[in-house]
């Protein structure tokens, strides 16, 4: 998204590209927070028996279990009630790169988390 960049080869176009794009995401996420609050992921473990709901930054806002869901062991019903929530996560996460893909036509998660990532090892 960003790569590694020698200071000395920065152009004013650069600069004033790496600007618009900042602008752009800022005005995004001022508009955009009503859009993104009203992220709900759902998601279900393998057996059906379990489903769950989380927001867009991970919460668990409910968890609901099927009538067959207590014929499973204890490990299995931990099993399904973590597959339910994962699967709602990454549905809520989905989600939320669609709305930021729309508003930032070219935007790529991957490359961006690999970015902050890279950024945040202070390499």
């Amino acid at each position: 998204m960003f790569g590694r960049m020698d200071p000395a080869d920065l152009r004013d176009h650069d600069i004033d590209e790496a600007a618009d794009r900042g602008e752009r995401m800022l005005a995004w996420l001022e508009s955009a927070r009503e859009e993104l609050d009203k992220v709900i992921g759902t998601g279900e473990g393998p057996s059906g028996q379990v489903k769950a709901t989380v927001d867009a930054n991970g919460l668990v806002l409910d968890v609901v279990y099927g009538p067959r869901a207590l014929r499973l062991s204890s490990h299995e019903l931990a099993d399904e009630t973590l597959a339910a929530v994962g699967a709602a996560a990454a549905d809520a996460e989905r989600q939320t790169h669609d709305l930021m893909r729309e508003a930032l036509p070219g935007y790529d998660p991957a490359a961006a988390q690999a970015e902050l990532e890279r950024l945040l090892s202070f390499e």
